[in-house]
């Protein structure tokens, strides 16, 4: 266990070319979500704060279930070189583009098209474990599926989606307002 993200710790989470997510709601009967994140939208913002890129989805289950109670565990798993899980773990916020803080935060990242949020995390743990039990796999390249569906639509098109599909969660809390690209 570690108290912060610096030094090797760091450079592992930022090397990573996939990272997973995980949030839940409060409901006992709610669905826990875990969604997969690549595209390098992933940064260390100092030792106890870290950010990701929200592209726009078909569902809104991070961004629901963070307003609702913050909770919220970010996965790194090494698929090529020595075995290694880093588990990064507590409170994140959904920063949406017209907050005062997301152009400082989404200039960490580079260009992307269907920029929903920047969803920021304050930690608590950091938990590391051997990840002997994973298999090797190699990185070819970042899919060009999102951003092509993005760029198709353009920044109306893509806020009309969000206006029927991101609204609520599957579980039914509130997701997007409707909205543009950023």
């Amino acid at each position: 266990m570690h108290e912060r993200l610096d030094g090797t710790l760091a450079e592992f989470v930022q090397a990573q070319r996939v990272f997973f997510v995980a949030t839940a709601p409060l409901a006992d009967d709610g669905h826990v979500n875990l969604s997969p994140k690549g595209h390098d939208t992933f940064a260390v913002v100092d030792p106890q704060t870290v950010a990701y890129l929200d592209l726009t989805g078909s569902g809104v289950e991070t961004i629901a279930h963070l307003r609702e109670n913050g909770r919220i565990t970010i996965c790194f798993i090494a698929f090529e070189g020595p075995p290694r899980i880093v588990r990064l773990y507590d409170r994140g916020t959904v920063v949406l583009p017209e907050e005062p803080s997301f152009a400082g935060l989404r200039a960490r990242f580079g260009s992307f098209d269907g920029v929903r949020s920047v969803i920021r995390v304050a930690l608590t743990r950091v938990a590391e474990s051997c990840g002997y039990g994973v298999p090797r796999y190699r990185w070819e390249a970042d899919r060009t599926q999102l951003g092509e569906w993005a760029r198709a639509k353009g920044v109306d098109g893509v806020a009309r989606y969000r206006s029927q599909n991101n609204r609520v969660s599957l579980d039914g809390l509130p997701g997007l307002e409707a909205g543009g690209d950023e």
